[in-house]
Protein backbone atom coordinates (compact mmCIF):
# COMPACT_ATOMS: atom_id res chain seq x y z
CA UNK A 1 0.00 0.00 0.00
CA UNK A 2 1.13 3.68 -0.80
CA UNK A 3 1.44 5.46 2.61
CA UNK A 4 -0.31 8.76 2.06
CA UNK A 5 -1.91 8.01 -1.12
CA UNK A 6 -6.35 7.95 -0.67
CA UNK A 7 -8.48 5.40 -0.09
CA UNK A 8 -12.01 4.98 0.44
CA UNK A 9 -13.86 6.68 3.38
CA UNK A 10 -14.11 4.79 6.73
CA UNK A 11 -17.68 3.57 6.68
CA UNK A 12 -19.18 4.96 10.21
CA UNK A 13 -22.84 4.48 9.14
CA UNK A 14 -25.20 1.21 8.18
CA UNK A 15 -25.31 0.23 4.73
CA UNK A 16 -29.36 1.48 4.70
CA UNK A 17 -28.23 4.57 6.45
CA UNK A 18 -25.57 5.12 3.78
CA UNK A 19 -28.00 4.29 0.41
CA UNK A 20 -30.99 6.62 2.03
CA UNK A 21 -28.00 9.46 2.61
CA UNK A 22 -26.64 8.69 -0.93
CA UNK A 23 -30.57 8.72 -2.58
CA UNK A 24 -31.65 11.54 -0.74
CA UNK A 25 -28.60 13.89 -2.12
CA UNK A 26 -29.60 12.25 -5.50
CA UNK A 27 -33.49 13.51 -4.79
CA UNK A 28 -33.04 16.90 -3.88
CA UNK A 29 -31.98 17.23 -7.34
CA UNK A 30 -33.96 15.35 -9.43
CA UNK A 31 -37.01 16.88 -7.16
CA UNK A 32 -35.53 20.45 -8.34
CA UNK A 33 -34.92 19.28 -11.76
CA UNK A 34 -38.21 17.76 -12.41
CA UNK A 35 -40.29 20.99 -11.07
CA UNK A 36 -37.96 22.64 -13.20
CA UNK A 37 -38.57 20.64 -16.65
CA UNK A 38 -42.25 20.65 -15.97
CA UNK A 39 -42.13 24.40 -17.06
CA UNK A 40 -40.12 23.91 -20.12
CA UNK A 41 -42.45 20.95 -21.39
CA UNK A 42 -45.84 22.72 -20.48
CA UNK A 43 -44.19 25.91 -22.61
CA UNK A 44 -43.06 23.53 -25.52
CA UNK A 45 -46.26 21.62 -25.63
CA UNK A 46 -48.33 24.76 -25.49
CA UNK A 47 -46.35 26.52 -28.20
CA UNK A 48 -45.44 23.72 -30.76
CA UNK A 49 -48.94 21.22 -29.68
CA UNK A 50 -48.78 17.56 -29.54
CA UNK A 51 -47.79 16.96 -33.52
CA UNK A 52 -45.21 19.65 -33.88
CA UNK A 53 -43.87 18.66 -30.32
CA UNK A 54 -43.72 15.27 -31.36
CA UNK A 55 -41.04 16.27 -33.99
CA UNK A 56 -39.27 17.88 -31.21
CA UNK A 57 -39.47 14.52 -29.27
CA UNK A 58 -38.66 12.21 -32.32
CA UNK A 59 -35.80 14.21 -33.38
CA UNK A 60 -34.14 14.23 -29.42
CA UNK A 61 -35.02 10.47 -29.17
CA UNK A 62 -33.27 9.81 -31.77
CA UNK A 63 -30.42 11.37 -30.71
CA UNK A 64 -30.36 9.73 -27.27
CA UNK A 65 -30.54 6.06 -29.01
CA UNK A 66 -27.93 6.57 -31.14
CA UNK A 67 -25.51 7.53 -28.00
CA UNK A 68 -27.49 4.66 -25.51
CA UNK A 69 -26.79 2.13 -28.24
CA UNK A 70 -23.32 3.17 -29.93
CA UNK A 71 -22.02 5.52 -27.31
CA UNK A 72 -19.95 3.90 -24.02
CA UNK A 73 -20.58 3.48 -20.37
CA UNK A 74 -17.82 3.23 -17.71
CA UNK A 75 -19.32 4.11 -15.01
CA UNK A 76 -19.67 0.96 -13.59
CA UNK A 77 -16.41 -0.32 -14.34
CA UNK A 78 -14.82 3.08 -12.53
CA UNK A 79 -16.80 2.42 -9.53
CA UNK A 80 -15.80 -1.73 -9.10
CA UNK A 81 -12.16 -1.35 -10.25
CA UNK A 82 -11.60 2.06 -8.80
CA UNK A 83 -12.70 0.89 -5.38
CA UNK A 84 -10.41 -1.95 -5.50
CA UNK A 85 -7.35 0.49 -6.31
CA UNK A 86 -8.42 2.93 -3.93
CA UNK A 87 -8.63 0.16 -1.26
CA UNK A 88 -4.98 -0.88 -2.01
CA UNK A 89 -3.76 2.88 -2.00
CA UNK A 90 -2.66 2.40 -5.72
CA UNK A 91 -3.41 5.93 -6.65
CA UNK A 92 -1.10 5.69 -10.08
CA UNK A 93 -2.88 2.64 -11.13
CA UNK A 94 -6.17 4.34 -10.16
CA UNK A 95 -5.54 7.13 -12.35
CA UNK A 96 -4.53 4.90 -15.19
CA UNK A 97 -7.97 3.69 -15.15
CA UNK A 98 -9.82 6.97 -15.25
CA UNK A 99 -7.93 7.38 -18.45
CA UNK A 100 -8.87 3.78 -20.25
CA UNK A 101 -12.54 4.71 -19.50
CA UNK A 102 -12.52 8.29 -20.49
CA UNK A 103 -10.63 7.59 -23.44
CA UNK A 104 -13.13 4.69 -24.28
CA UNK A 105 -16.03 6.48 -23.66
CA UNK A 106 -15.13 9.68 -25.67
CA UNK A 107 -13.74 7.96 -28.48
CA UNK A 108 -17.58 5.69 -28.57
CA UNK A 109 -19.44 9.01 -28.30
CA UNK A 110 -17.74 10.20 -31.68
CA UNK A 111 -18.36 6.91 -33.43
CA UNK A 112 -22.06 7.45 -32.52
CA UNK A 113 -21.97 11.41 -33.36
CA UNK A 114 -20.92 10.16 -36.87
CA UNK A 115 -23.15 7.35 -37.27
CA UNK A 116 -26.19 9.45 -35.84
CA UNK A 117 -25.32 12.10 -38.89
CA UNK A 118 -25.17 9.82 -41.28
CA UNK A 119 -28.47 8.00 -40.55
CA UNK A 120 -30.33 11.44 -40.23
CA UNK A 121 -31.96 11.87 -44.01
CA UNK A 122 -33.00 8.30 -44.20
CA UNK A 123 -34.50 8.08 -40.49
CA UNK A 124 -36.10 11.58 -40.71
CA UNK A 125 -38.17 10.92 -43.73
CA UNK A 126 -39.73 7.42 -42.50
CA UNK A 127 -40.26 9.34 -39.35
CA UNK A 128 -42.13 12.07 -40.50
CA UNK A 129 -39.87 15.06 -39.62
CA UNK A 130 -40.64 18.39 -41.57
CA UNK A 131 -37.80 19.60 -43.51
CA UNK A 132 -37.10 21.93 -41.32
CA UNK A 133 -36.28 19.25 -38.25
CA UNK A 134 -34.22 17.00 -40.86
CA UNK A 135 -32.25 19.85 -42.40
CA UNK A 136 -31.30 20.59 -38.46
CA UNK A 137 -30.96 16.79 -37.82
CA UNK A 138 -27.01 16.08 -38.24
CA UNK A 139 -26.77 19.69 -35.92
CA UNK A 140 -28.48 17.91 -33.67
CA UNK A 141 -26.75 14.39 -33.41
CA UNK A 142 -24.05 16.56 -31.02
CA UNK A 143 -26.50 15.93 -28.47
CA UNK A 144 -25.34 12.72 -27.92
CA UNK A 145 -22.67 14.40 -26.06
CA UNK A 146 -25.43 14.15 -23.04
CA UNK A 147 -24.76 11.05 -22.43
CA UNK A 148 -20.48 11.00 -22.41
CA UNK A 149 -20.48 11.33 -18.54
CA UNK A 150 -20.48 7.99 -16.77
CA UNK A 151 -16.61 7.82 -16.10
CA UNK A 152 -16.87 11.31 -14.56
CA UNK A 153 -20.24 10.29 -12.49
CA UNK A 154 -18.48 6.80 -11.80
CA UNK A 155 -15.47 8.90 -9.70
CA UNK A 156 -18.02 11.31 -7.97
CA UNK A 157 -19.69 8.38 -6.64
CA UNK A 158 -15.97 7.10 -5.56
CA UNK A 159 -15.54 9.89 -4.15
CA UNK A 160 -18.95 9.93 -2.02
CA UNK A 161 -20.05 13.72 -3.73
CA UNK A 162 -23.70 12.65 -4.02
CA UNK A 163 -24.15 15.94 -3.57
CA UNK A 164 -22.30 17.21 -7.05
CA UNK A 165 -24.22 14.20 -8.55
CA UNK A 166 -27.44 15.58 -6.98
CA UNK A 167 -26.77 18.89 -8.42
CA UNK A 168 -26.01 17.60 -11.67
CA UNK A 169 -29.96 16.77 -12.77
CA UNK A 170 -30.87 20.55 -12.36
CA UNK A 171 -28.58 21.83 -15.19
CA UNK A 172 -30.28 20.77 -17.95
CA UNK A 173 -33.85 21.33 -17.77
CA UNK A 174 -32.62 24.64 -16.31
CA UNK A 175 -31.45 25.30 -19.69
CA UNK A 176 -34.52 24.00 -21.22
CA UNK A 177 -36.86 26.51 -19.08
CA UNK A 178 -34.60 29.75 -19.47
CA UNK A 179 -34.77 28.84 -23.50
CA UNK A 180 -38.73 28.09 -23.41
CA UNK A 181 -39.04 31.17 -21.54
CA UNK A 182 -37.06 33.34 -24.14
CA UNK A 183 -38.70 31.99 -27.11
CA UNK A 184 -42.36 32.23 -25.17
CA UNK A 185 -41.73 35.79 -24.85
CA UNK A 186 -39.85 36.57 -28.54
CA UNK A 187 -41.89 34.09 -30.63
CA UNK A 188 -40.06 31.16 -32.37
CA UNK A 189 -41.01 27.56 -33.55
CA UNK A 190 -39.75 24.14 -33.90
CA UNK A 191 -36.33 25.37 -34.88
CA UNK A 192 -36.32 27.33 -31.89
CA UNK A 193 -36.37 24.90 -29.50
CA UNK A 194 -34.29 22.38 -31.01
CA UNK A 195 -31.63 25.24 -30.22
CA UNK A 196 -32.33 25.10 -27.20
CA UNK A 197 -32.40 21.14 -26.28
CA UNK A 198 -29.20 20.73 -28.26
CA UNK A 199 -27.59 23.25 -25.71
CA UNK A 200 -29.08 22.24 -22.95
CA UNK A 201 -28.17 18.32 -24.30
CA UNK A 202 -24.61 19.38 -24.53
CA UNK A 203 -24.21 21.71 -21.40
CA UNK A 204 -25.30 18.10 -18.99
CA UNK A 205 -22.37 16.02 -20.60
CA UNK A 206 -19.73 18.90 -20.37
CA UNK A 207 -20.97 19.77 -16.64
CA UNK A 208 -20.79 16.30 -15.21
CA UNK A 209 -16.99 16.55 -16.39
CA UNK A 210 -16.59 19.77 -14.59
CA UNK A 211 -18.39 18.37 -11.07
CA UNK A 212 -16.04 15.66 -11.11
CA UNK A 213 -12.97 18.03 -11.38
CA UNK A 214 -14.44 19.78 -8.68
CA UNK A 215 -14.99 16.94 -6.50
CA UNK A 216 -12.52 14.06 -7.03
CA UNK A 217 -9.15 15.92 -7.64
CA UNK A 218 -8.12 15.05 -4.17
CA UNK A 219 -8.39 10.88 -5.13
CA UNK A 220 -5.49 11.17 -7.16
CA UNK A 221 -2.84 12.32 -5.09
CA UNK A 222 0.40 10.14 -4.13
CA UNK A 223 0.03 9.01 -7.90
CA UNK A 224 3.56 9.34 -9.51
CA UNK A 225 3.92 10.41 -13.19
CA UNK A 226 1.47 10.73 -16.15
CA UNK A 227 -1.18 8.48 -16.35
CA UNK A 228 -0.72 6.09 -19.31
CA UNK A 229 -3.03 2.86 -20.70
CA UNK A 230 0.09 0.33 -20.80
CA UNK A 231 -0.71 -2.02 -18.28
CA UNK A 232 -3.70 -0.95 -17.27
CA UNK A 233 -5.56 -4.28 -18.49
CA UNK A 234 -2.97 -6.20 -16.45
CA UNK A 235 -3.79 -4.61 -13.25
CA UNK A 236 -7.36 -4.28 -13.72
CA UNK A 237 -8.05 -8.36 -14.10
CA UNK A 238 -11.21 -9.19 -16.23
CA UNK A 239 -11.84 -5.26 -16.68
CA UNK A 240 -12.38 -5.81 -20.59
CA UNK A 241 -15.34 -8.07 -20.16
CA UNK A 242 -16.45 -6.36 -17.27
CA UNK A 243 -16.89 -3.08 -18.57
CA UNK A 244 -18.15 -4.71 -22.18
CA UNK A 245 -20.96 -6.44 -20.23
CA UNK A 246 -22.07 -3.92 -17.75
CA UNK A 247 -22.26 -1.45 -21.34
CA UNK A 248 -24.49 -3.96 -22.86
CA UNK A 249 -26.47 -4.10 -19.56
CA UNK A 250 -27.02 -0.49 -19.87
CA UNK A 251 -27.55 -0.27 -23.53
CA UNK A 252 -30.29 -3.30 -23.42
CA UNK A 253 -32.01 -1.67 -20.60
CA UNK A 254 -32.46 1.64 -22.52
CA UNK A 255 -33.14 0.38 -26.32
CA UNK A 256 -36.63 -0.14 -25.72
CA UNK A 257 -38.06 2.96 -23.90
CA UNK A 258 -35.79 5.08 -26.60
CA UNK A 259 -37.01 3.07 -29.86
CA UNK A 260 -40.42 3.05 -28.64
CA UNK A 261 -41.32 6.34 -29.80
CA UNK A 262 -39.92 6.00 -32.64
CA UNK A 263 -41.54 3.16 -33.38
CA UNK A 264 -44.28 4.52 -32.46
CA UNK A 265 -43.84 8.14 -34.92
CA UNK A 266 -43.12 5.51 -37.78
CA UNK A 267 -46.56 3.75 -37.09
CA UNK A 268 -49.04 6.29 -35.99
CA UNK A 269 -46.94 9.56 -37.25
CA UNK A 270 -45.52 12.51 -35.35
CA UNK A 271 -48.91 13.06 -32.77
CA UNK A 272 -48.83 10.00 -31.77
CA UNK A 273 -45.17 10.27 -30.59
CA UNK A 274 -45.87 13.20 -28.78
CA UNK A 275 -48.35 12.66 -27.02
CA UNK A 276 -46.77 9.45 -25.70
CA UNK A 277 -43.56 11.45 -25.03
CA UNK A 278 -45.76 13.47 -22.48
CA UNK A 279 -46.60 10.15 -21.20
CA UNK A 280 -43.50 9.32 -20.76
CA UNK A 281 -42.45 12.69 -19.03
CA UNK A 282 -45.36 12.27 -16.86
CA UNK A 283 -44.75 8.38 -15.27
CA UNK A 284 -40.76 9.52 -14.87
CA UNK A 285 -41.87 10.20 -11.47
CA UNK A 286 -41.87 6.51 -10.57
CA UNK A 287 -39.12 5.36 -13.06
CA UNK A 288 -36.37 7.85 -11.81
CA UNK A 289 -36.15 7.36 -7.82
CA UNK A 290 -35.81 3.20 -8.72
CA UNK A 291 -32.83 4.34 -10.81
CA UNK A 292 -31.72 6.82 -8.32
CA UNK A 293 -31.99 4.05 -5.36
CA UNK A 294 -29.96 1.44 -7.95
CA UNK A 295 -27.24 4.22 -8.54
CA UNK A 296 -27.29 5.16 -4.66
CA UNK A 297 -26.83 1.23 -3.62
CA UNK A 298 -24.34 0.41 -6.04
CA UNK A 299 -20.99 1.42 -4.59
CA UNK A 300 -22.53 0.90 -1.13
CA UNK A 301 -23.33 -2.87 -2.08
CA UNK A 302 -19.76 -2.79 -3.94
CA UNK A 303 -17.62 -1.89 -1.22
CA UNK A 304 -19.72 -4.46 1.10
CA UNK A 305 -18.74 -7.31 -1.12
CA UNK A 306 -15.23 -6.46 -1.26
CA UNK A 307 -14.78 -6.11 2.50
CA UNK A 308 -16.91 -9.87 2.90
CA UNK A 309 -19.78 -8.64 4.41
CA UNK A 310 -22.24 -10.52 1.87
CA UNK A 311 -25.30 -10.52 4.69
CA UNK A 312 -25.32 -7.16 5.11
CA UNK A 313 -24.95 -6.39 0.91
CA UNK A 314 -28.27 -8.59 0.54
CA UNK A 315 -30.20 -7.39 3.34
CA UNK A 316 -29.60 -3.41 2.27
CA UNK A 317 -30.12 -5.20 -1.29
CA UNK A 318 -33.57 -6.59 0.02
CA UNK A 319 -35.15 -3.49 1.53
CA UNK A 320 -34.11 -1.08 -0.93
CA UNK A 321 -35.66 -3.12 -3.36
CA UNK A 322 -39.41 -3.81 -1.40
CA UNK A 323 -39.07 -0.34 -0.56
CA UNK A 324 -38.64 1.31 -4.28
CA UNK A 325 -41.36 -0.97 -5.35
CA UNK A 326 -44.02 -0.12 -2.81
CA UNK A 327 -43.75 3.54 -3.15
CA UNK A 328 -43.94 3.78 -6.70
CA UNK A 329 -46.99 1.34 -6.66
CA UNK A 330 -48.52 3.98 -4.53
CA UNK A 331 -47.36 6.93 -6.26
CA UNK A 332 -49.09 5.09 -9.40
CA UNK A 333 -52.24 4.50 -7.90
CA UNK A 334 -52.73 7.90 -6.81
CA UNK A 335 -51.54 9.19 -10.56
CA UNK A 336 -53.83 6.83 -12.09
CA UNK A 337 -57.12 8.78 -10.00
CA UNK A 338 -56.03 12.32 -11.73
CA UNK A 339 -54.54 10.81 -15.64
CA UNK A 340 -56.00 12.82 -17.84
CA UNK A 341 -56.37 15.66 -15.57
CA UNK A 342 -52.52 15.47 -15.54
CA UNK A 343 -52.15 15.53 -18.73
CA UNK A 344 -54.06 18.34 -19.98
CA UNK A 345 -51.99 20.63 -16.80
CA UNK A 346 -48.78 19.28 -18.44
CA UNK A 347 -49.91 19.94 -22.40
CA UNK A 348 -52.86 21.93 -22.53
CA UNK A 349 -56.09 20.70 -24.19
CA UNK A 350 -54.44 19.01 -27.05
CA UNK A 351 -52.95 16.16 -25.22
CA UNK A 352 -56.46 15.26 -23.25
CA UNK A 353 -56.98 11.97 -24.72
CA UNK A 354 -53.68 10.14 -22.98
CA UNK A 355 -55.25 9.49 -20.11
CA UNK A 356 -55.74 5.79 -20.80
CA UNK A 357 -52.04 5.36 -22.24
CA UNK A 358 -50.81 7.19 -18.94
CA UNK A 359 -52.67 4.86 -16.87
CA UNK A 360 -50.82 1.33 -18.40
CA UNK A 361 -47.76 2.98 -18.88
CA UNK A 362 -47.73 3.81 -14.74
CA UNK A 363 -48.50 0.35 -13.99
CA UNK A 364 -45.73 -1.00 -16.06
CA UNK A 365 -43.22 1.32 -14.29
CA UNK A 366 -44.14 0.66 -10.78
CA UNK A 367 -44.11 -3.09 -11.30
CA UNK A 368 -39.97 -2.98 -11.83
CA UNK A 369 -39.83 -0.08 -9.32
CA UNK A 370 -37.14 -2.20 -7.52
CA UNK A 371 -34.92 -3.98 -9.95
CA UNK A 372 -32.74 -1.02 -10.57
CA UNK A 373 -31.40 -2.17 -7.75
CA UNK A 374 -31.57 -5.98 -8.55
CA UNK A 375 -29.21 -5.39 -11.41
CA UNK A 376 -26.88 -2.88 -9.27
CA UNK A 377 -26.52 -5.63 -6.56
CA UNK A 378 -25.97 -8.95 -9.57
CA UNK A 379 -23.38 -6.21 -11.16
CA UNK A 380 -21.43 -5.58 -8.04
CA UNK A 381 -21.12 -9.34 -7.33
CA UNK A 382 -19.09 -9.49 -10.90
CA UNK A 383 -21.90 -10.78 -12.96
CA UNK A 384 -23.47 -7.85 -14.87
CA UNK A 385 -24.01 -11.10 -17.95
CA UNK A 386 -26.80 -12.07 -15.88
CA UNK A 387 -28.56 -8.44 -15.59
CA UNK A 388 -27.76 -8.25 -19.36
CA UNK A 389 -29.92 -11.24 -20.08
CA UNK A 390 -32.99 -10.15 -18.47
CA UNK A 391 -32.99 -6.62 -19.94
CA UNK A 392 -31.93 -8.66 -23.38
CA UNK A 393 -35.18 -10.69 -23.08
CA UNK A 394 -37.74 -8.44 -21.72
CA UNK A 395 -36.40 -5.29 -23.58
CA UNK A 396 -34.65 -6.23 -27.26
CA UNK A 397 -36.43 -9.42 -27.32
CA UNK A 398 -39.88 -8.31 -26.96
CA UNK A 399 -39.48 -5.25 -28.71
CA UNK A 400 -40.81 -6.94 -32.17
CA UNK A 401 -43.77 -7.39 -30.45
CA UNK A 402 -44.73 -3.59 -30.17
CA UNK A 403 -45.58 -2.98 -33.84
CA UNK A 404 -47.93 -6.08 -32.96
CA UNK A 405 -49.15 -4.31 -30.17
CA UNK A 406 -49.95 -0.82 -31.49
CA UNK A 407 -51.48 -2.50 -34.81
CA UNK A 408 -53.82 -4.49 -32.27
CA UNK A 409 -55.18 -1.61 -29.31
CA UNK A 410 -54.10 1.56 -31.59
CA UNK A 411 -51.70 4.01 -29.19
CA UNK A 412 -52.28 1.65 -25.80
CA UNK A 413 -50.71 -0.86 -27.28
CA UNK A 414 -47.71 0.76 -26.25
CA UNK A 415 -48.66 0.60 -22.91
CA UNK A 416 -49.74 -3.20 -23.10
CA UNK A 417 -46.65 -3.68 -24.52
CA UNK A 418 -44.94 -2.15 -21.45
CA UNK A 419 -46.99 -4.59 -18.86
CA UNK A 420 -45.61 -7.12 -20.44
CA UNK A 421 -42.35 -6.35 -20.70
CA UNK A 422 -41.99 -5.19 -16.80
CA UNK A 423 -43.98 -8.72 -16.39
CA UNK A 424 -40.88 -10.44 -17.69
CA UNK A 425 -38.03 -8.63 -16.20
CA UNK A 426 -38.97 -8.20 -13.28
CA UNK A 427 -39.42 -12.31 -13.24
CA UNK A 428 -36.23 -12.98 -14.48
CA UNK A 429 -34.20 -10.74 -12.29
CA UNK A 430 -36.17 -11.92 -8.86
CA UNK A 431 -35.51 -15.25 -10.18
CA UNK A 432 -31.60 -14.69 -10.15
CA UNK A 433 -31.49 -12.38 -7.48
CA UNK A 434 -32.71 -15.82 -5.62
CA UNK A 435 -29.76 -17.84 -7.28
CA UNK A 436 -27.29 -15.15 -5.89
CA UNK A 437 -25.09 -15.48 -3.00
CA UNK A 438 -27.01 -12.22 -1.54
CA UNK A 439 -29.89 -14.00 -0.77
CA UNK A 440 -31.38 -15.87 1.95
CA UNK A 441 -32.56 -19.23 1.12
CA UNK A 442 -36.13 -18.59 1.34
CA UNK A 443 -35.85 -15.84 -1.93
CA UNK A 444 -37.02 -12.28 -1.64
Amino acid sequence: MVEGAPQLPVLAHSPLHRIAGNMGRLLSGKAAAGIISLGSIAIAARILGVEQYGVLNLVHGFATLMGGTIAFSGFHGMVRYGAEALNRGAATQFRNLILLLAVIELGMAAVAIGVAMLLVPWVGASLGWSPQAIQFGGLYCLAILATVRATPQGLLQLAERFDLIGLHPVIMPLIRLIGALIILFTGGGLTAFLWVWLAAAIAEGLSMWLLCWIGTRHLTIGADGRPTLKGTRRDNPGIVRFIATTNLDLTLRDIAPKATPLIIGWMLGPAAAGLYALVQRASAILIQPAQMLGEAAYPVVTRLLISGDNKAAGKAVRRSAIFATGIALLAAAIMCLFAGEVLVLLGGASFAGGASLLILVLLGRAMIAGMPTLSAALTAQGRPWVSARANLASNVGMLPMLPLMIWWFGLNGAGVHGILQSIVLASLLIWSYNQSRLAPRSGM
